[in-house]
């Protein structure tokens, strides 16, 4: 097998300052910064109220499963291929091992692109609300770049500390997120839901789910559920510090995927149940309303149901847990692109200096390098006056999510491609059909992202109602939507050169 196909090639000798720390990782931790990345109290609290206003109305919980079951039977081929290699780059050794150095490099720099995106866009949104919230509780009155930047420098200090020590403090917020969540949907579950019952079948019902078509209802509500998925593939990049990544590595993609998966479904349905079912989108955007104007407050919803079926005590833990919730996505996603730098120092397709690890075994140059760009970002945003939620949370977010599908595209169709040309994986099911499956349930996720992008990133084009028409972008909204594709060809041009001298070696280390 050539060094074109990906082949593996002897391990180099790396110094001690250039190996991530070892076997500091369980499935435990892993899965705490993967469910942590997920947010899902920031989606709960964003995400779901708009996609019940604006996509499927009751059968939200629904959406949310279908897209689940997609990434779970990505989440096969994905788990497949991680027994076959054990790189801290994740999705680019994979796309590189089953497509070729040339693709792995190009899809190595959109995960970049994307980890960074959803980095920033998360920096823009902790800093609005945390503006809003110390001033309405505490009365601290602080403008929204001056929290973003105290959570970038206590960030960047616990991404240079020992991976598992990040771990630690992503467990416990997550688990009293996690909580605080579980103990609504438990709590309106059991009192048999509001004014309409429990609603299962308006909920769940596929005629339900996917009323509407891909172009109506169905497909806008199917455009945030995987949006709010974003950070799960996370996995495998940390399996070079995970204790028996072969076994770990898989078993902690299907807990992650199946927990995310889990609590949107149930949360959303008991969220749903708690208002209504029959009239929930009126209701939803009557609870959500601010001086007349629906979803303005979205975040008001679930804080309304907290307030009825739980007390204001609840209501009142989650508008700070929103915060944490924040905060430990931005931990969990500085981790990433820091590693990400780090695998691509390491192979030479980005400055040599980025694959330097400090004492605790962290990448510390990919952690200053990623907060270098996100200080850069924030900055040029205050400067130029742009808001923080509207303008660097939307269009980052949509960025980021539209590059990670991308990405997993081209993930499954490089683990057929690789098990085809290998044979030694006799399983249809895991290497064929289940990453076909998630070939076809990506392209229409990504086909709906980019036609309903106007929402997701608030970049619909003058005189465009985003919510009956697709395509209709503005200059910005197409900037964003042709980036990840944009920043792919040019780490193609940058693999196919440094395949050619004399980093070849390096290169081909870079997807074994």
């Amino acid at each position: 097998m050539t060094a074109e196909q990906g082949a593996l090639q002897p391990a180099p000798d790396l110094a001690t300052d250039e190996v991530l720390a070892r076997n500091r990782l369980g499935v435990a931790g892993i899965v705490f910064f993967v469910v942590a990345a997920a947010a899902p109290l920031v989606g709960m609290t964003g995400a779901v109220p708009v996609a019940i206003v604006l996509g499927n109305g009751a059968a939200v919980p629904g959406t949310y499963l279908v897209a689940g079951l997609v990434l779970l039977a990505f989440s096969v081929g994905y788990s497949a291929m991680s027994h076959r290699v054990s790189n801290t780059g994740a999705f680019f050794a994979y796309v590189g091992r089953g497509l070729g150095i040339v693709p792995g490099v190009g899809s190595a720099f959109v995960s970049l692109l994307a980890y960074l995106a959803v980095q920033l866009a998360v920096f823009g949104f902790f800093g609005g609300v945390a503006a809003a919230q110390f001033d309405a509780k505490l009365g601290i009155d602080l403008t929204w770049w001056v929290w973003a930047l105290i959570a970038w420098a206590v960030v960047l200090v616990l991404s240079v500390l020992q991976v598992d020590i990040g771990a630690k403090l992503l467990g416990v917020l997550m688990l009293i997120e996690v909580g605080s969540l579980a103990l609504l949907a438990v709590v309106v579950l059991l009192r048999g839901g509001g004014p309409d019952g429990l609603g299962f079948v308006d909920s769940f019902a596929p005629s339900d789910i996917f009323a509407g078509g891909f172009s109506g209802s169905a497909g806008i509500a199917l455009a945030f559920a995987f949006a709010s998925y974003i950070g799960f593939e996370a996995t495998a990049i940390y399996a070079e510090e995970t204790k028996d990544p072969k076994r770990n590595v898989p078993i902690a993609t299907y807990a992650a995927v199946s927990l995310i998966a889990v609590l949107f479904a149930v949360t959303s349905w008991a969220v749903v149940s708690g208002v209504g079912t029959a009239d929930v989108v009126n209701r939803v955007a009557e609870i959500s309303s601010v001086d007349g104007t629906p979803l303005a407050d979205p975040a008001a919803v679930i804080y309304s149901v907290a307030d009825d079926y739980v007390g204001s005590w609840l209501s009142d833990l989650m508008s700070w847990l929103v915060l944490s919730s924040l905060f430990a996505g931005l931990l969990a996603f500085q981790n990433s692109a820091a590693r990400y730098f780090y695998s691509m120092g390491r192979a030479g397709v980005l400055p040599r200096a980025l694959d330097r690890v400090n004492g605790r075994g962290a990448p510390v140059m990919g952690a200053v390098a990623t907060s270098v760009v996100s200080l850069a970002v924030i900055l040029l945003f205050v400067v130029t006056d742009k808001d923080p939620i509207l303008n660097l949370f939307y269009w980052f977010s949509g960025l980021a999510v539209l590059a990670i599908v991308l990405v997993e595209i081209l993930v499954s169709i490089a683990v057929i491609a690789y098990f085809r040309r290998e044979n030694d994986d006799k399983r249809v099911w895991n290497t064929v059909l289940a990453p076909l499956i998630a070939v076809v349930g990506l392209m229409s996720a990504a086909y709906l992202l980019i036609a309903r992008f106007g929402l997701l990133a608030g970049t619909t084009a003058e005189g465009v109602d985003p919510t009956t028409q697709t395509f209709g972008l503005s200059t910005t909204g197409w900037v964003l939507v042709l980036a990840p594709v944009t920043v792919f060809i040019l780490g193609m041009v940058v693999g196919a050169v440094r395949r050619n001298d004399e980093n070849e070696d390096a290169v081909a280390d870079f997807v074994s």
